[in-house]
């Protein structure tokens, strides 16, 4: 990988680390509506020059409902459940538990029919990634004294996760032609507007400073330059290592957690947070190692993004490009 592929894959380890830091401060002043529509809003408003340079939006607005669907999926969805659980749990807890995207992503494959057949080693994965799960779960559940609120919005986040791990099949079986900038743009523009009316009735309070820089910040650094950089990076080195940066996600999340938040690092996420992504990698991955220069198989690429690296790179309707824009 060169210095340049290097500097990309470290930025977007910290610029999709960092949102669950974010949105912890934000929800502190703001409704997690607000936050959800100042997000989108703001990112959506960022990305449209460049869209709109890249002639990305006619394609997408052409196959708007399916664009909707996504929206509501990848963004709608998951924006506002991991706002309101993180009123609630921690944010290196909701990082870790956002990360079982791939797990989710297996199961649902071989559901729908997409993966034929799961291996054993896939299903090893399974059971060590929920089986983490678990152990984090249940040592959170000890830590609190609301243990009710606590285990619904443990729910509300692996739901997020399993959004996250449908919202690519709906790109895989509608959107694939469609430039992934118009896609990207024109979702966020619609949760922000839809998000809008709920956002004014729902805050109450005057936003603190601390709580407004934060929701900026994850508008402009965790939504706009992330996805540009996201292009640099499936540009540089590749849709396949591209998405790896997923593995280190969790890491900055518990990081920045417990040394600006405080958040406490208990032994049950120590136990479970290696179980979590020993998991997911042999799930998604069948615990493929590369040997000889041989080709990786298409499983090699991480859940939340298996199809988010084909979304990075702008489609086109001729079949010589499957190679260039598929695992």
């Amino acid at each position: 990988m060169s210095a340049k592929g290097w500097w990309l894959f470290a930025a977007m380890a910290l610029l999709w680390g960092v949102p669950y830091l974010f949105i912890s401060e934000a929800v502190a002043s703001f409704s997690p509506a607000a936050v959800v529509s100042g997000r989108t809003l703001v990112g959506a408003l960022l990305l449209l020059p460049l869209a709109l340079h890249r002639k990305a939006l006619r394609p997408a607005l052409r196959k708007w409902p399916w664009v909707l669907a996504f929206a509501a999926i990848e963004m709608g969805g998951p924006f506002f459940l991991l706002s309101h659980a993180e009123q609630t749990v921690p944010s290196g807890l909701t990082g870790l538990l956002v990360a079982t995207v791939p797990l989710w992503a297996t199961v649902i494959g071989f559901v729908i029919g997409s993966h034929r057949t799961v291996g054993v080693m896939k299903i090893v994965g399974l059971l060590v990634g929920f089986g983490g799960v678990g152990v984090v779960v249940a040592g959170q559940g000890l830590a609190v004294t609301d243990a009710a609120s606590t285990l619904i919005a443990v729910s509300e986040v692996l739901l997020t996760a399993v959004m996250y791990a449908i919202a690519p099949f709906i790109v895989a079986a509608k959107l694939n032609d469609v430039p992934s900038l118009g896609s990207i743009t024109l979702a966020l523009a619609a949760v922000g507007l839809v998000y809008l009316p709920i956002a004014l009735a729902t805050q109450h309070e005057l936003p603190t400073l601390r709580s407004t820089v934060s929701l900026a910040a994850l508008a402009v650094l965790c939504t706009a330059i992330a996805f540009i950089a996201f292009f640099a990076l499936i540009a540089e080195v590749g849709p396949v290592t591209a998405p790896l940066f997923t593995y280190v996600n969790p890491v900055v999340a518990i990081a920045l957690g417990t040394v600006i938040l405080s958040e406490q690092l208990t032994p049950w996420l120590l136990l479970g947070f290696p179980l979590v992504l020993v998991g997911c990698w042999v799930a998604a991955t069948g615990g493929w190692i590369r040997r000889r220069g041989r080709a990786a198989p298409a499983e090699v690429v991480p859940g939340a993004v298996v199809e988010a690296a084909d979304l990075a790179v702008p489609s086109t309707k001729t079949s010589t490009d499957t190679g260039d824009r598929r695992a």
